[in-house]
């Protein structure tokens, strides 16, 4: 037996034949080129139907009682539509298997035209097509979740939009080990037509391309809420709406951590920060350190929530990093201990001196070192900081 014959060895073919005659003819000549080879015979398409996704191949009589024209075949592949099938056909209607071809049928054979080599050449063809079709979809399948992939990327993850303003943004973003293709994590920071330079990190529970979708959508929403110059407090209100109203499930909740930063002399700010259920941003200098914002309910939980604010006031050298509960909820330092906030504070003060294009890899490095292996969920990052004041 040859190596291509070895990889397509087919095990179980069902034969789908009212003809006592033909039946026995065609077992006999499969019999004597692979006597190993199982073959089961029905007589009958509702019977037929009970064997099917068992089978390697189906040889299927296109003249069957009760069955007309292509009936049977489309009855088959309803039943198992990656099933491999060969039709017999007679030598008056061998235009019924150019027909059978063309509506998912791997090959034809004409009755009385076949011996024992060419029929188990066929089945075994049959069984390769069907595989070679199934990888190309499933290639094709993959290469279209790819470019979703990317879509989403464009929509969850944008470039800040900061031109104009004293504050600069690094991102960073990592999926967990469960998906190759983005979660629910997303972010942004833009400059409002105020001067005011606003920021959110954000993630829909949950994971998947619908809770992706709705993140990009959360996303672009907030963006046009601020760029709008709706008043800072109206923001995350307006925000529950959207959710509220786009989301494909009605318990479907997102937790959000916003700033809102108005520069001032010398390089010092001050920053509204709210929380809806989300981590609280670090202040990375002059030491690190986790702010306390009254924590409010995730967005979508209940109708009238509201998010109270924190006034902050920055030094001229302020740093601020955001980031969703991916990087926290890893095992940490402490055997049986997640990370949690603390421990990402402590991590910080361990690398004060780490340049901030930098950070937000090697917290991740060190997040995944505390796990030992990669992260369960996915992981957002922005680090907001105040540009350099250039003297007179």
């Amino acid at each position: 037996m040859s190596r291509s014959e070895r990889t397509s060895r087919v095990h179980h073919v069902l034969l789908v034949e009212d003809d006592p005659g033909d039946a026995f003819l065609v077992a006999e000549l499969l019999a004597e080129v692979d006597p190993e080879l199982a073959l089961t015979i029905t007589e009958s398409m509702p019977d037929a139907l009970e064997h099917v996704a068992k089978c390697d191949c189906v040889l299927l009589d296109l003249n069957l009682p009760g069955t007309q024209g292509l009936d049977g075949l489309r009855a088959v592949l309803r039943a198992d539509d990656k099933a491999a099938v060969c039709v017999l056909t007679g030598l008056d209607d061998e235009h019924l298997g150019t027909a059978a071809v063309a509506a998912g049928a791997q090959d034809y054979l004409v009755k009385g035209q076949v011996d024992g080599p060419v029929l188990i050449r066929s089945i075994r063809y049959a069984v390769e097509r069907r595989r070679a079709e199934s990888s190309l979809l499933r290639l094709r399948e993959e290469e279209l979740a790819a470019a979703e992939s990317v879509r989403l990327e464009r929509g969850l993850l944008p470039s800040p939009l900061l031109a104009g303003s004293a504050v600069q943004a690094r991102s960073f973003y990592r999926s967990g080990r469960t998906r190759a293709v983005l979660g629910g994590d997303f972010f942004d920071a833009v400059l409002g037509p105020n001067g005011t330079v606003h920021a959110i990190i954000g993630d829909v529970c949950g994971h998947g391309p619908d809770e992706a979708a709705l993140g990009a959508l959360l996303r672009v929403s907030w963006r046009a809420l601020v760029l709008a110059g709706v008043d800072e407090a109206q923001v995350l209100p307006k925000l529950q709406q959207v959710l509220v109203s786009e989301r494909h499930e009605q318990n479907l909740f997102t937790t959000v951590s916003t700033v809102a930063i108005t520069p001032g002399a010398g390089g010092r700010a001050e920053a509204l920060v709210r929380l809806a259920g989300h981590p609280p941003p670090v202040a990375l200098r002059p030491a690190p350190l986790a702010l306390a914002p009254t924590v409010g309910l995730p967005l979508g939980i209940h109708p009238e929530a509201s998010w109270e604010a924190l006034h902050v006031v920055l030094d001229e050298d302020w740093v601020l990093l955001l980031y969703t509960d991916g990087l926290i909820e890893g095992a940490g330092p402490v055997p049986g201990e997640l990370l949690w906030p603390e421990g990402l504070v402590e991590l910080l003060r361990q690398k004060c001196d780490t340049d901030l294009d930098d950070l937000p890899s090697r917290l991740v490095e060190d997040a995944v070192r505390f796990n030992g292996g990669p992260l369960l969920d996915d992981v957002a990052i922005l680090v907001l900081s105040g540009l350099p004041v250039v003297g007179p």
